[in-house]
């Protein structure tokens, strides 16, 4: 697959990428990245060719953001795709709602995320962010983990995007979420133009393939899929993987390790396969992947490139391991 293949982002009339560099990562989520290095991966990301770039302020609390503003300040801001959330606004001293594993002390530290998806929070929230980047836009904001306020998430925080994207503060509305049931109420009551689903639409987890894909198909909601690597499991199927934030469901170890043989018989990672499969289906326009260094960022660049032979797919179905009707990338890239 081409990662630089450029797409439509919804009905917006603008466009964006088929592989972006999500940050979570870059803010010492579950490991400790330091600044350099996160600064290094943002900078080979735009110097490989990457031009979608997705952040939030709950990424380390703050930290993504400013990593990500103080690297693509140094290059024209047409030249890129830039997404970040609302939902968590950052302040000093609260009682965190909601708290990533930090594994570095620093500054971002003392800060702490709590829900806001009122209107003003909204606001707010685009505003700090822009301070926290240093740059003059955001494109597309993501509504972030609005699982437990579905109603303020759809009569508030829509609505007031709604009046950021017609003053042209933002080119599009989206919601990300882990749940792909959450994400089917919000399509279903409001008018977005994409969303981002982490976790239920991978190799192991097609959760969305019923409701959620077929209603944004029908819709022209763009879909970018994230977490496509289950929380590593697909990346490196070994004993005691995560699986992303969640308990391992039972049998999912297992099953990765039958989909890792079936790769290797065709010559392919199990990564490879993982990164390229959600695209198969026409309602996912883009993957984001993290990465931790610019080795990482290279293999990621690497496997989406890679050729994957459409037998894999179908001795896969063949195995149990997919749905037989669940859609593949239907070409040998």
């Amino acid at each position: 697959m081409d990662p630089f293949e450029v797409v439509d982002l919804g009905a917006t009339g603008r466009t964006f990428f088929r592989l972006g560099l999500g940050t979570a990562p870059l803010g010492g989520f579950q490991h400790p990245v330091d600044d350099m290095v996160a600064e290094s991966v943002v900078a080979a990301a735009y110097d490989r060719g990457i031009r979608f770039f997705d952040t939030a302020p709950y990424y380390g609390h703050g930290k993504a953001e400013t990593i990500v503003g103080k690297v693509l300040g140094r290059v024209e801001r047409d030249e890129y795709v830039l997404a970040s959330k609302v939902g968590y606004l950052l302040r000093r001293g609260a009682a965190p709602h909601a708290t990533p594993p930090l594994k570095a002390k620093s500054d971002y530290e003392k800060l702490f995320p709590i829900y806001d998806f009122s209107r003003h929070g909204i606001r707010r929230s685009y505003e700090e962010s822009l301070a926290r980047l240093g740059l003059d836009r955001i494109d597309i904001l993501h509504i972030h983990d609005p699982e437990e306020f579905l109603d303020q998430a759809i009569h508030e925080a829509f609505e007031e995007l709604a009046v950021m994207r017609s003053e042209g503060l933002i080119s599009a509305i989206s919601a990300g979420s882990n749940s792909a049931t959450a994400l089917n109420t919000l399509v279903r009551a409001c008018s977005f133009d994409c969303i981002l689903l982490a976790n239920e639409y991978t190799l192991l987890n097609q959760s969305a393939q019923e409701e959620l894909l077929p209603y944004c198909l029908a819709n022209n909601i763009s879909v970018i899929a994230g977490a496509v690597f289950q929380g590593g499991m697909l990346a490196n199927p070994s004993t005691g993987a995560s699986y992303s934030a969640y308990p391992q469901p039972e049998s999912a170890l297992e099953r990765a390790r039958e989909m890792d043989r079936i790769c290797l018989a065709h010559g392919v990672s199990l990564g490879t396969a993982a990164i390229q499969f959600p695209l198969g289906h026409p309602a996912v326009k883009s993957v984001i992947v993290g990465a931790r260094s610019v080795a990482e960022l290279d293999e990621d660049i690497a496997m989406f490139r890679a050729k994957v032979p459409n037998d894999l797919w179908a001795d896969m179905k063949e195995a149990g391991l997919l749905p037989r009707d669940v859609p593949v990338p239907d070409r040998e890239y």
